[in-house]
């Protein structure tokens, strides 16, 4: 669809946080952006549930619909801007606006990683943008990153902290010691966290997240259900006091890698160094480290969530969405995942492990289990062995590099060593 106009109309599906941070950065703005876009951008309308509700924004009633035909019929309206969340009945009205010949725009991180092709097909059959920039550690520029600034690189590994609530948890962990169920309820508190924060603890949102980043980054399709996802729930402060001992830090890692075996994705608590850069990446900040085969290493850092960096990344693709109207160039960056590279098994992949047990204090007992860790073709690199009570010691092992199958093999076997009480935790370690 071109346009000949003088202002780029929007539509604007949700009022919420960041629905309100878009308005409020198109409405103070407006004169910086007209210049950078060639054109002015203006909202016309807006769909909100309940258009008499009060937000403590101050928005023409005339502009409120809680009709999605008056944006996605409207010929006036070019570009659909989508803050509403969920896939139901979100997916819908994004379809609509597509097939409609309207551009899209998009924060929902769970659509785009469920239905990216479906979307995607029908960007393309009607020459429209499908931008979503803000799907992604919101304020933080990766997405176009991947896809413009380092596409002449073949990616070989995206990886990083893109879910800021167990970030945050994680850092108060680190720095006062404190338990997983203590950290968790304050971070609901101050909001960091939902009433139901299974998304977050349990590494569902960060998965949804690398799936896209690894889709763009490998021109891959990546879908949520092949990423490997394990959360933060089982970390406890004697695993954050063993990682600082060791010389690590334990962060909830979204990680995707690609070499000639294939790509994987995963998403779990991972030990990085101390001197790695993601190790000082605290409280609900983001950070995504890619590496290229010509550029290097290089690594992206910001505000991951909240009003206004998230409406940030939905602004800048609101202005090259309407770039590309004036220019009658929409759609020019459409779907990468035009490769079809083979997705390993998490079985495949290599890391090293931290392994925490509770075995009978008594002589052999480690003996024994470095046996069975020999005998699977895992290797140690670091024992430590304190007194817990009585009879029994807590053994913490450190592996060399090994294969995922053969680690999880070993556990087996050694969970039916009768010196083994439980074993704690077992947690990879990078870098």
């Amino acid at each position: 669809m071109s346009v000949n106009k003088q202002i780029i109309k929007v539509g604007l599906l949700g009022l919420g946080t960041v629905g309100q941070g878009v308005y409020r950065i198109l409405k103070d703005n407006a004169d910086n952006i007209q210049r950078r876009a060639g054109i002015k951008v203006e909202i016309e309308k807006i769909m909100v549930r309940d258009t008499t509700k009060e937000r403590g924004i101050s928005v023409s009633q005339a502009m409120l619909t809680s009709d999605i035909k008056d944006i996605v019929n409207d010929p006036e309206i070019d570009i659909v801007v989508e803050v509403m969340g969920g896939i139901n009945p979100t997916l819908d009205y994004v379809l609509q606006a597509l097939n409609n010949g309207k551009s899209v725009v998009t924060a929902n991180k769970d659509m785009v990683a469920m239905h990216g092709e479906e979307l995607f097909s029908a960007a393309e059959a009607n020459n429209c943008d499908l931008l979503f920039e803000a799907s992604v550690a919101g304020g933080i520029p990766i997405i176009r990153t991947l896809k413009q600034s380092l596409a002449a690189n073949n990616i070989e590994q995206v990886f990083g902290i893109i879910n800021g609530t167990t970030n945050y948890m994680l850092t108060k962990m680190t720095r006062e010691g404190s338990q997983f169920n203590d950290v968790l309820k304050e971070a609901q508190q101050k909001g960091y966290a939902e009433a139901d924060p299974t998304a977050d603890v349990e590494g569902y949102d960060a998965a949804r997240k690398i799936a896209i980043l690894a889709s763009i980054a490998f021109n891959t399709r990546v879908t949520v259900n092949d990423v490997y996802v394990e959360g933060i729930t089982k970390i406890s402060a004697e695993d954050i006091a063993y990682a600082k001992e060791l010389g690590y830090i334990i962060k909830l890692l979204g990680i995707a890698k690609y070499n000639d075996d294939g790509i994987e994705v995963r998403v779990h608590p991972t030990f990085i160094p101390e001197e790695h850069p993601l190790a000082s990446v605290n409280d609900v900040f983001n950070a995504v480290f890619v590496k290229g085969d010509a550029v290097g290493d290089t690594m992206f850092y910001g505000q991951g969530a909240g009003e206004l960096p998230t409406a940030s990344a939905v602004v800048a693709d609101i202005m090259d969405a309407a770039r590309d109207l004036v220019r009658n160039v929409p759609g020019i960056i459409s779907c990468t995942c035009y490769d079809n590279k083979p997705l390993k098994p998490m079985s495949e992949s290599k890391s090293r492990f931290y392994v925490r047990t509770l075995v009978s204090d008594k002589p052999g007992v480690l003996a024994s289990i470095a046996l069975v860790f020999g005998n699977k073709g895992v290797s140690l690199a670091s024992v430590i062995q304190k007194d817990a009570e009585g009879s029994t010691a807590e053994l913490v092992l450190v592996t060399h590099n090994t294969k995922e199958e053969n680690l999880q093999d070993a556990l087996g076997d050694i969970r039916n060593l009768s010196c083994v009480k439980e074993i704690g935790n077992v947690i990879r370690v990078e870098g």
